[in-house]
């Protein structure tokens, strides 16, 4: 099981201890890291700024909003990164969810099954610059030729000849039909919250057919060191209860739906009546310790040592680490080696 670091948002950590965790993470042999956006910092000039402090360590985007880029445009960024890296880029996408899509890109959030085939489709046909770029689609339509179209489009090449045509893309999914997809036309998988011992409950039927020695799955695993267990576990609560009770409407909310397929249907339906309702103190305090045990690593380090097990067991071949505790990637680098 490889290693990777999740260093969220830019801001999350402060930005002068950015560039050195991500060196520590590289010198202790991690092997990737990963940024973040949502409508804040963008998830590309961070990872940047990251590939001109390293060498080794790959770069990930975890994740660029599909709405935010056309796919052309994720395309031209993606070649550009890993020509400046050295061939160290890892594509992350994923369309974000429809308050994010429609209430800040201004976009309809539509269908995102076939919005995601078709925009992975058009990146790797790019990238692969076999031929100028022609796709006719539902959801994409290049050159355009629709309402307000002056019909001087024609089909173009990239410019710039790719280090890698094949630079690894990875889907942010989470509806069993989504990660189906991801299985399907991905290399990669990036899950929030993933559960090790309830994977299978809520996502076993997508891999059926998955080789899990060319698919890498690469969830983010919130990871607090320490010795008070519940004061470790109350460091991850509150993003749980923000994912499960607030991230979305009631009836349309991923992360609830997910919680429910582990099996914690009262505890997600609480948490979120409890957040909705403005009460996000006590939606905290509802969030089960159970739970934060299936998703997170948390309490001393022969504890954590203890519950590694389960997580190499799994079909996780890269575990992306949450944490701004220096002390966490030194533990995890010892324990995984």
């Amino acid at each position: 099981m490889r290693l990777g670091l999740n260093m969220g948002y830019f801001g999350a950590a402060a930005p002068s201890a950015f560039v050195p965790l991500v060196q520590r993470a590289e010198a202790l042999g991690f092997d990737s890291v990963w940024t973040a956006e949502a409508y804040g910092s963008d998830s590309i000039t961070p990872l940047v700024w990251v590939a001109a402090h390293t060498s080794t360590i790959k770069l990930g985007t975890g994740i660029m909003q599909m709405p935010a880029r056309s796919p052309a445009n994720t395309a031209m960024t993606a070649a550009t990164i890993d020509l400046l890296s050295g061939g160290r880029m890892l594509l992350g996408l994923g369309l974000s969810g429809p308050q994010v899509v429609e209430g800040w890109h201004g976009e309809a959030y539509g269908k995102p099954l076939g919005k995601t085939r078709e925009y992975v489709e058009i990146v790797r046909e790019i990238l692969k610059r076999e031929k100028p770029l022609e796709h006719h689609g539902e959801h994409y339509d290049i050159p355009y030729t629709g309402p307000g179209a002056t019909g001087l489009g024609k089909p173009l090449k990239l410019i710039t000849h790719p280090l890698r045509a094949d630079i690894p893309i990875y889907l942010a999914s989470i509806g069993p039909k989504n990660v189906a997809l991801t299985a399907e036309i991905a290399d990669g998988w990036l899950p929030l919250f993933f559960s090790p011992t309830r994977w299978k409950d809520a996502f076993g039927d997508a891999f059926t057919n998955t080789d899990f020695s060319s698919f890498d799955v690469a969830p983010s695993v919130p990871v607090v060191l320490g010795d008070d267990v519940d004061a470790c576990r109350s460091f991850v609560k509150p993003q749980l209860a923000l994912y499960v009770g607030g991230m979305g409407a009631r009836g349309k909310n991923f992360y609830n739906d997910l919680v429910c397929r582990y099996g914690f249907e009262a505890a997600a339906k609480e948490i979120q009546d409890l957040y909705l309702d403005g009460k996000k103190g006590e939606a905290i305090a509802a969030v089960p310790d159970e739970l934060v045990d299936e998703v997170a690593l948390c309490g001393p380090k022969e504890r954590i040592a203890d519950l590694l097990g389960m997580w190499q067991e799994s079909p996780v071949t890269t575990m992306i680490v949450g944490s701004g505790q220096p002390e966490v990637l030194e533990a995890l680098a010892e324990l995984t080696a």
